[in-house]
């Protein structure tokens, strides 16, 4: 554990459950792996939740335990900063269905012994959340002053307000939407597939063997990879230099400094993630879709709260583009709820908001200081 908590407490926990899920399958018991920063205050009014992205993890503001990398949002978390661990209290669980510490594929399936591999109940948003309630009860934390999130992360925190109306004070939600589309499916299946043509997939279970779809799950990340970059980010930054190399080959190797850096990319990727995991979290993201939840009508998603809410987006986002932002400011307009919105303009596209953003880190800053 380190020292000082506003630095990141690593921690783990098994809650009996059980956790009922959207598909009518319960999990128990329910494994969470989490992370802690800062300290509740006495009337336990400083809480708050982030919820990270698909191949994010709990490491917000801490050092990563499997690459040594500083954690992911180091910018926004951390003493002094938007999200002030000398001010509030955080929190950041690994999502159920994942494979840092919390309930997945990966994890053993107590009924066998074995890992669960593809056995694991498939899981939704929803679902995630309610399991980051339960660890919110375990905690005793019983209402937010915020829920935080991008991409993913944003998806649950607009599932947050609508499961959980009266837990939460504040909702900030970045680079993100209310429903996946198509686009977003069609992404998603390309990655499940070529993990599953991988032949070491064998069906999920090449657990214990030590050959796992590293390949599959390398070509998932890298088309996955594209989405989250702009057209104007990747040519400014690769254009068509070639990598190490004076003229092409003529051949199949990485002759393109974009090929190399995607290469990099997927390979790395498989160190620290489970490709059973990415199956499970992707089809989570393509079943989401609030306003189907609510009878068809998004505002119906957030008329039960009395949250303030603050939207962001990205002006190269084609990931999940500003018009899926200011579909859910109209949406929480039409319910007379409080939202902020702003478009910021950046060259880096989806990956925007984990980027340096200081117009970012004002917004958040700012929203956080109001008082509810």
């Amino acid at each position: 554990m380190t020292a000082d908590p506003r630095y990141g407490l690593h921690r783990h926990v098994s809650l009996p459950g059980p956790l009922a899920l959207d598909s009518g399958a319960a999990l128990t018991p329910v494994e969470f792996g989490y992370e802690t920063y800062g300290s509740l205050n006495t009337d336990k009014s400083n809480a708050i939740l982030i919820c990270h992205a698909l191949t994010g993890d709990q490491y917000v503001a801490s050092d990563h335990p499997l690459t040594g990398k500083p954690g992911w949002w180091t910018r926004m978390v951390g003493p002094g900063k938007p999200i002030d661990t000398e001010r509030y209290f955080v929190i950041c669980s690994n999502v159920i269905g994942s494979c840092l510490g919390s309930s997945g594929p990966s994890s053993i399936n107590p009924a066998t012994g074995r890992a669960w591999a593809m056995d694991f109940p498939v899981l939704t948003i929803r679902d995630m959340v309610r399991a980051q309630a339960m660890l919110l009860d375990h905690l005793g934390v019983e209402r937010l002053k915020a829920v935080v999130g991008g991409s993913m992360g944003g998806m649950q925190a607009l599932s947050w307000a609508a499961t959980f109306p009266d837990r939460i004070g504040a909702v900030v939600v970045i680079a993100s939407t209310a429903k996946h589309s198509a686009q977003n499916i069609a992404f998603h299946e390309v990655g499940r597939q070529a993990i599953m043509a991988d032949p070491n997939w064998r069906g999920g279970d090449y657990y214990g063997d030590g050959e796992a779809p590293a390949a599959g799950l390398a070509v998932a990340r890298m088309a996955a990879h594209i989405t989250y970059l702009s057209e104007a980010g990747l040519t400014e930054k690769f254009g068509r230099r070639l990598q190490e190399r004076d003229a092409k080959t003529f051949g199949f190797d990485a002759d393109f400094q974009v090929e190399s850096y995607l290469r990099h990319q997927g390979l790395s990727f498989t160190g620290r993630f489970d490709a059973n995991a990415y199956l499970y979290i992707t089809r989570a993201m393509d079943y989401f879709d609030l306003a189907e939840e609510h009878g068809g009508m998004l505002a119906n998603a957030f008329r039960a709260t009395d949250a303030r809410f603050c939207v962001v987006s990205f002006d190269t986002d084609w990931l999940y583009p500003t018009r899926e932002s200011r579909a859910v400011v109209r949406a929480l307009n039409a319910a007379a709820k409080h939202v902020s919105f702003v478009e910021l303009s950046s060259p880096f596209g989806h990956d925007a908001f984990l980027l340096e953003s200081p117009e970012l880190n004002a917004v958040v800053d700012g929203f956080l200081k109001v008082e509810g």
